[in-house]
């Protein structure tokens, strides 16, 4: 009977709570997955979602190939209830045990898509631009290039619209056109002239002036200019681990194209 399953349903979750009061992960997860599948016999949806999501956290320190199942379970119970802003939030943690602990970035890529999609249709947009700006970081480093230009050009069209965003524009165009370098160098050109057209306060800051130099050191095949011009950038404002593996790409691409020449 139903009372039967509840006693064991409390029984399942006391012993998950005292397999995680001893760290032993593997037996709290198991046990609070097995607690989760009465209460879905026994209706009790919302319950079930939490005890998988309470299996999801307890795996993820010993199984994250099971704590992504278990997370998996909630988020299906979470959207068949119409919570999909919980079930965004699921999503983003699974993307992070794929970039943490599985290494699949492409897998990553994918819950966050989907975690920002989710997040779109609740219109929570800060939210679902903060997903697809980890979207688009992550394209850059596969390559990816007319998609992470577009997400940061769709990204920066919306801040720069907000008083309270309009700061961040900058950095996002920034991005884009240096992800537009790697392509192909008159591409960035034209790109940051659309972005002082749409984005005129673009003109006047740092970042854009850098571009403007480096375009400049590239059409001289100059790499020391363009040196020059990321070192003094980098003394007022650090470079980050992704900018400067962008700008190491475009300046191998000046060295290649200057032994061409010779």
């Amino acid at each position: 009977g139903s009372s039967r399953l509840e006693e064991a349903c409390e029984c399942y979750t006391r012993a998950a709570n005292l397999f995680k009061m001893a760290k032993n992960w593997s037996q709290a997860g198991a046990a609070f997955s097995r607690a989760a599948q009465l209460q879905l016999q026994l209706q009790s949806k919302h319950d079930a979602a939490t005890n998988f999501v309470d299996a999801g956290n307890a795996f993820k320190k010993a199984d994250p190939q099971e704590a992504v199942t278990c997370l998996l379970r909630a988020i299906e119970i979470y959207t068949d209830m119409g919570r999909f802003t919980i079930a965004a939030k699921h999503h983003i943690s699974i993307a992070e045990i794929y970039e943490s602990d599985l290494l699949d970035i492409e897998k990553a890529v994918a819950h966050y898509e989907q975690a920002a999609d989710y997040y779109r249709g609740e219109e929570s947009t800060s939210s679902a631009n903060k997903c697809l700006l980890k979207v688009a970081a992550y394209a850059a480093q596969l390559e990816q290039f007319p998609r992470a230009i577009d997400i940061y050009e769709q990204v920066g069209s919306v801040a720069m619209d907000s008083p309270l965003l309009k700061y961040s524009a900058k950095e996002h165009f920034f991005r884009a056109a240096l992800c537009h370098f790697c392509v192909d160098m008159l591409n960035a050109k034209l790109a940051v002239q659309r972005y002082e057209e749409m984005f005129p306060a673009f003109s006047d800051c740092r970042e854009c002036k850098l571009l403007k130099k480096l375009l400049e050191a590239h059409e001289e095949q100059n790499v020391d200019a363009f040196t020059d011009a990321v070192k003094e950038f980098d003394s007022i404002s650090r470079l980050d681990q992704w900018l400067t593996s962008l700008l190491l790409r475009i300046k191998r691409s000046i060295q290649g194209e200057e032994q061409d020449l010779r």
